[in-house]
């Protein structure tokens, strides 16, 4: 039984024949392979167009800086699944992007929802302050988060989100999505009566946004960053394994308390 409504049964990605491979309407190994770099590709393959020098040089940049931060949950997992099955890398990489949820990695996906909303109502008519601080107010009334706001290390600045914000002014790429991110900084601030860091998932959103990225991608850039970083951890791990001194010091940290059947 059929669960939902179908699509066209159409695919524009790629087709494989007997003598080549084609991509996006390009021969692979005729036209793509050698001359576009991994950065380019991926564009094409997400976006059907190749990238401008701008949208390479900032997809270029993201990548760099959300591939790895240290020993952060998907991390500490995907170390622990290969200790536990060592033969398993792929399923140790999976463990690893199965965390990238609202509040790690995905969270440049909620950012990306939220400027969307907010440049709907700053086209209809709305100042960027303003919404901006509709939006805080808002969200601070209802005791929500806003997403990209906030950091348990990086304080009072996070510096990946800093240089992204002064690469986009250098290279004149700072948009209307990256005005409602500075202007969210301050709404933020002014809601909570206290300065939040503005963390990396925030530009990452605003500037994809602003060269034209589908808001999708948001979720999609820090997948596949991530990834690269857990197979550098992996890969150490096969060399040098702390999965299971990752476990015992958990076992460790937790203290165990016995429960009455009653409570």
């Amino acid at each position: 039984m059929q669960i939902g409504k179908p699509g066209a049964p159409v695919s524009h990605i790629s087709q494989a024949y007997p003598d080549r491979v084609e991509v996006r309407g390009r021969d692979l190994s005729g036209d793509l392979m050698g001359r576009l770099s991994f950065t380019e590709y991926f564009h094409l393959l997400l976006t059907g167009r190749e990238p401008t020098d701008d949208q390479r040089f900032f997809l270029d940049l993201l990548l760099v800086a959300i591939a790895e931060h240290g020993m952060m949950p998907s991390n500490v997992a995907a170390r622990m699944t290969l200790a536990a099955d060592p033969g398993s890398l792929h399923g140790a990489v999976a463990a690893g992007i199965l965390g990238c949820g609202p509040v790690i990695l995905g969270t440049s996906e909620e950012c990306a929802r939220l400027l969307d909303k907010a440049q709907a109502d700053v086209a209809a008519g709305g100042a960027p302050t303003a919404v901006a601080g509709d939006v805080a107010r808002s969200i601070r009334a209802s005791g929500g988060k806003v997403p990209g706001f906030g950091h348990p290390l990086h304080r009072p600045l996070d510096p990946r989100a800093e240089r992204i914000l002064e690469l986009a002014d250098a290279r004149g790429m700072s948009g209307p999505h990256v005005l409602l991110a500075r202007c969210l900084r301050d709404a933020v601030a002014e809601a909570w009566g206290k300065p939040l860091a503005m963390n990396v998932s925030m530009p990452i959103a605003a500037v994809l946004l602003d060269l034209g990225f589908p808001s999708a991608s948001a979720k999609a850039v820090p997948i596949l960053a991530r990834t690269a970083g857990l197979l550098a951890h992996l890969i150490e791990e096969q060399e040098h394994p702390l999965g299971f001194l990752l476990a015992a010091r958990a076992e460790e940290a937790i203290e165990y308390e016995r429960r009455s059947r009653d409570g």
